[in-house]
């Protein structure tokens, strides 16, 4: 049975961002409802450990994400979990219905979209064959799973090479694969990589298929070389994939503005091209996607969106208070 809610600000996604902005609506003494379809914290679950975190030199993901929700519902936010947003939708009279994968409905007038992105998937063949018996998108979860193994991961950006330091930790080995002949990830992680010795990289090679063995586990990669053509077979029990995210912005119901990958481009005060929608997180198109971009740009969405609700509590226009300017925060 279907169920409809009334709130001020709904923020759809729990990540860094998510919880920011609800904590500061929240601090605002406006009704807001975190709308998670897991557990919350987003890519804090999907970390170890962060060191780049202002104030924190050492902190683990899981208790950053605790101490974020915490945060937020000690200012009155709610959090409704294994809500999976299906659908965003502008009504006719200016609010919009968040709707959720289980009949449930949530009215509001402003709406912050912090959903994040998927997975990018490599399409070879096997991989959603073994995907969850070797094939896997997160090291934090599967990798004890590993312990003493010889496994691939592939990648050449941040979260690639930040996991494939963390996963030898657990195996014997991690072969990093990468297309090209030079990691796009920051010169500090590149060195803790090639320091490593239980890392090897392998240069201009790509991954062609996953097979499996008699128990259906991954037990052998098919890999070519881009530049000489040459295929041959890597034995691994496990691949971790780390070549990207797409933006879940599939949820927004209408156009809005956004770049050539999909991510939503916003003013200065994170709101989209449809008035009263803000984003932040990774769902936004931005130069870097890290923590504290994330809280930042998310505390500014929150007030935003509170000086919004403030304007049409007074009658402004909605034209009056919405362009690439904004309003000053």
């Amino acid at each position: 049975m279907s169920q409809t809610y009334d709130y001020e600000v709904v923020v759809v996604g729990a990540g860094p961002a998510g919880m920011t902005a609800a904590m500061y609506t929240g601090r605002s003494m406006l009704k807001t409802v975190v709308l998670e379809r897991g557990f919350p914290g987003g890519e804090l679950l999907n970390t170890e450990v962060i060191e780049d975190y202002p104030g924190f030199e050492h902190v683990l993901g899981h208790e950053l994400a605790q101490k974020f929700e915490s945060h937020a519902q000690k200012f009155g936010a709610e959090f409704h979990t294994g809500k999976t947003v299906t659908r965003v939708s502008k009504m006719e009279d200016g609010s919009f219905e968040t709707h959720c994968d289980d009949g449930s409905v949530y009215r509001s007038p402003t709406v912050i979209a912090t959903a994040g992105g998927t997975p990018v998937k490599l399409g070879v063949p096997g991989e959603a064959e073994y995907a969850g018996k070797g094939v896997s998108y997160c090291a934090i979860c599967d990798g004890a799973f590993f312990r003493n193994h010889t496994i691939a991961v592939v990648g050449g950006g941040d979260a690639a090479v930040e996991e494939t330091d963390f996963l030898t930790r657990y195996a014997d080995k991690v072969y990093l694969i990468h297309r090209r002949d030079e990691l796009r990830a920051s010169k500090i992680l590149q060195k803790r990589l090639f320091d490593n010795p239980k890392v090897e990289v392998l240069w201009d090679t790509v991954v062609e298929e996953i097979q499996g063995d008699a128990q259906g586990l991954v037990h052998n990669l098919k890999i070519r070389n881009v530049k000489s053509g040459e295929t041959r077979d890597l034995a691994a029990t496990g691949i971790f994939v780390f070549i990207g995210f797409r933006p879940n912005t599939g949820i927004i119901d209408g156009h809005f503005d956004h770049d050539d990958m999909g991510y939503m481009l916003t003013d200065t005060n994170m709101q989209s091209s449809i008035p009263g929608l803000f984003s932040a997180g990774d769902l936004r198109s931005q130069l870097v996607r890290q923590v504290t971009t994330a809280v930042g740009d998310a505390t500014t969405a929150a007030i935003a969106a509170e000086k919004y609700l403030k304007a049409l509590q007074d009658g402004t226009p909605t034209e009056a208070i919405h362009g690439s300017g904004g309003y000053a925060v």
